[in-house]
C-alpha cells in the first residue's frame, strides 16, 4: 500500500491540528503545571465531541471505526502541543482489547462508554522496572464464581483517572495462561499510588490485595489473550511513535525559526553550514519516522503478518530521532534552551518520558531483531 494519505486521511489531520492548536496550545501545559493539574477534563471533552475517544472503535458501538492510521494522525498532533489525555491508553489500546475479545456483553457495555469519553479505562499489565508484558507474576486464583488477584502493576498509564482498568495475571504456571480481568477502580483491596514524571504527567503503581473478580470479567477465551494483548501493545508502540513524531516535529520546526532570528557575527546562525547540515540530517530522519509510522498503522489497520515487527521499528527509530530531536533543539537555542522560560523544555521532558511507553529504544530494537530471525 502506497505511503500516502488519502482524502479523508488528510481532512481528519487537517481538522485535528485546528482543533488541537486552538484547545491546547501548549502555554496550557505550563499552566496545568504551575497549578498542580496532571490533564484538563475540558480538553478530553472536546476530544470526545470531536469523536475522537469513539476512532477506532466499531460503529455499532458508538465509534468511527476509522482505523489506526486516523488515530496516529490524531496522536501525531497531540505531540505537536504536547496534550495530555488518556486518549491512548482508554480509546485506542484498552478499546482495542475489548473489541477484539469482550462479549457482547462486555463490548455492549464497555465500548460505547468509551467511545463518548464517559468511562476511561487503561491497561495494567507492566510489573517490572522496564517495560515487559512477558514477566506476570500477578496471580488470579479461582474461588468459585470468582477470582481472588494479588500481586503489584508499576507504570500504569492514566491509572490515577480511570475508572476501570484491564489487569493482566496468571491464572497458572504457564505464560501462555495469562488473563485478562475487567476490574473496577472502587473493588475492595485496590491501593492506588501517583507518582510524578519530568513530564507532569501522572504515573501510578497499583497493589491488588485480594481483589475478587467476577468470573464472568474475564475478557476473552485463554489461547486468545496474548495473540490479542500483543496486538494492542503493538497498537500502543505505533501510536506512541505517532505522538513522539509530532513532538520532535514542533521542536524541530521550531529549533529552525530560531535559526533564522538569532544572529551571530551580524549573520544569522542558521547561515552556518554546520548548523545547517544538522538541520537537514534531522529533517531526514523525520521523513523516515513518518514513513514507518504510516506502514505500521497500516499494518494494523489490515493485519498484515509483519505487524509486530513494523511497529517495533516504528517505536525504536522514532524513539531514537525524537531524543536527537531535542537534544537538538536544546543545544541550538543554547542556554536559553535550559531555562524555563522557554517551551522548548517542555519536549526533553515529554520525549523522556514517552519514549518509555510501550518499550523504548532498546527493547523494540530488540524485538526488531528477533522478529527477524537474529
Amino acid at each position: 500500500m502506497a505511503l500516502i494519505l488519502n482524502e479523508e486521511q488528510q481532512m481528519l489531520r487537517d481538522s485535528a491540528k485546528s482543533f488541537i492548536t486552538e484547545s491546547s496550545p501548549v502555554s496550557s501545559l505550563r499552566e496545568r503545571r504551575d497549578r498542580g493539574e496532571e490533564w484538563s477534563p475540558e480538553l478530553w471533552q472536546g476530544m470526545a465531541e470531536m469523536g475522537w475517544a469513539g476512532m477506532v472503535i466499531p460503529e455499532a458501538y458508538g465509534g468511527l471505526e476509522f482505523g489506526y492510521v486516523g488515530a496516529g494522525l490524531v496522536m501525531e498532533e497531540c505531540g505537536r502541543v504536547l496534550a495530555s489525555s488518556p486518549l491512548l491508553s482508554s480509546s485506542f489500546v484498552s478499546a482495542s482489547l475489548i473489541a477484539s475479545l469482550g462479549s457482547d456483553e462486555q463490548k455492549e457495555t464497555l465500548l460505547p462508554a468509551i467511545a463518548s469519553g464517559a468511562s476511561i479505562v487503561s491497561l495494567a499489565v507492566n510489573e517490572t522496572d522496564r517495560f515487559d508484558p512477558t514477566v506476570t507474576a500477578l496471580t488470579a486464583q479461582q474461588d468459585g464464581d470468582e477470582f481472588v488477584l494479588n500481586g503489584t502493576k508499576r507504570h500504569v498509564l492514566d491509572g490515577k483517572i480511570a475508572n476501570t482498568f484491564i489487569v493482566a495475571a496468571k491464572t497458572a504456571g504457564n505464560a501462555d495462561e495469562t488473563r485478562l480481568f475487567v476490574v473496577a477502580d472502587d473493588a475492595p483491596g485496590i491501593t492506588v499510588e501517583a507518582s510524578r514524571n519530568a513530564d507532569t504527567r501522572l504515573v501510578t503503581s497499583m497493589q491488588f490485595d485480594g481483589v475478587r473478580v467476577a468470573a464472568e470479567n474475564l475478557l476473552g477465551d485463554a489461547g486468545a489473550t496474548w495473540p490479542a494483548l500483543e496486538r494492542a501493545l503493538d497498537i500502543g508502540a505505533v501510536l506512541s511513535a505517532a505522538e513522539l513524531s509530532g513532538l520532535a516535529q514542533e521542536a524541530f520546526e521550531r529549533t529552525l525559526e530560531y535559526l533564522k532570528e538569532r544572529k551571530q557575527f551580524g549573520v544569522p546562525v542558521g547561515s552556518f553550514q554546520a548548523l545547517q547540515h544538522r538541520a537537514a540530517q534531522l529533517f531526514c530522519e523525520l521523513e523516515l519516522c513518518k514513513s514507518a509510522i504510516l506502514k505500521a498503522g497500516q499494518a494494523i489497520d489490515e493485519d498484515l503478518p509483519e505487524r509486530s515487527r513494523l511497529a517495533s521499528m516504528a517505536k525504536a527509530k522514532t524513539a531514537k530521532t525524537a531524543k536527537l530531536a531535542v537534544n537538538e533543539a536544546v543545544q541550538m537555542f543554547c542556554g536559553i534552551g535550559m531555562t524555563d522560560e522557554f517551551d522548548i523544555g517542555f519536549f526533553m521532558k515529554r520525549a523522556a518520558a514517552a519514549c518509555q511507553e510501550f518499550g523504548d529504544y532498546y527493547y523494540h530494537a530488540d524485538r526488531f531483531a528477533r522478529l527477524g530471525g537474529y
